[in-house]
C-alpha cells in the first residue's frame, strides 16, 4: 500500500513539474503579435497623433521585453497581450488626433495670417523707422510668407507639421510686433533724417 502511495506522489510530482514546466515556454507568438501592433500604429501615425497612448504602450512593450530577458515569461506575455491591445488602440485614435491637429492648426493659421496683415500695415507706417533694418525686415517678409504657404500647403497631409511650421511663424510675427511696439514706444529714436 506504501509503495502504491509513493508512486502515485511520485507520479503527481512529474505532471506538476512537466505543466509547470509547459508554461514556462517563452510567448514568442504574444510577443510578435504586439510588434505587429506596434508597427501599424507608427505606419498609421500614432506617434504624431495618438502620442500619450503610444508612449504609455510603449512603456508596456519595454518593460515586457525586459521581463522577457529576465525569463519571466508569465509577466512577459501578460505584457505583450496589454500592448498589443494598447497599440491597436493608439493606432484607432489617429483619426480623431489627426482631426484635432487639422482643426488646431487651421485655427492657427487663421490667427497668423490676420496678425500678418496688421504687421504688414504697421510695417508701411513705420517705414521710415525701419531704415536700419530693412534689410531683416525683407528677409523676415519672405519667411513669413513662405512659412504660412507651406504650412496652408501641409495641413491636409500633415498637420503636425504644420502646426510645427505655424509655431516658428508666429514666432517670427511676435519678434517683429515687439520691435514695432519698441520703435512707436515714447522715447524711441526717429529715423535720422536724409541730407
Amino acid at each position: 500500500m506504501r509503495t502504491v502511495r509513493v508512486w502515485v506522489c511520485l507520479t503527481l510530482v512529474i505532471a506538476l513539474g512537466l505543466i509547470g514546466s509547459g508554461c514556462a515556454k517563452p510567448p514568442e507568438a504574444e510577443r510578435e503579435a504586439a510588434k505587429k501592433a506596434m508597427e501599424a500604429a507608427v505606419s498609421a501615425g500614432a506617434e504624431k497623433y495618438a502620442g500619450p497612448d503610444f508612449e504609455a504602450e510603449k512603456k508596456t512593450w519595454d518593460t515586457a521585453e525586459s521581463q522577457m530577458k529576465e525569463k519571466k515569461y508569465k509577466e512577459a506575455k501578460e505584457g505583450y497581450v496589454n500592448a498589443k491591445a494598447g497599440f491597436e488602440k493608439a493606432a484607432s485614435a489617429v483619426a480623431a488626433g489627426k482631426k484635432a491637429l487639422t482643426e488646431e492648426a487651421n485655427a492657427l493659421l487663421g490667427q497668423l495670417e490676420s496678425a500678418w496683415k496688421d504687421l504688414e500695415a504697421t510695417a508701411k507706417k513705420l517705414e521710415k523707422q525701419l531704415k536700419e533694418k530693412k534689410e531683416a525686415w525683407a528677409g523676415e517678409v519672405k519667411a513669413i510668407q513662405e512659412g504660412l504657404a507651406k504650412a496652408k500647403e501641409l495641413i491636409p497631409t500633415d498637420p503636425a507639421g504644420a502646426k510645427a511650421k505655424l509655431e516658428e511663424v508666429k514666432g517670427v510675427i511676435e519678434k517683429w510686433g515687439q520691435t514695432f511696439k519698441e520703435l512707436t514706444a515714447p522715447g524711441a529714436k526717429p529715423a535720422p533724417a536724409k541730407k
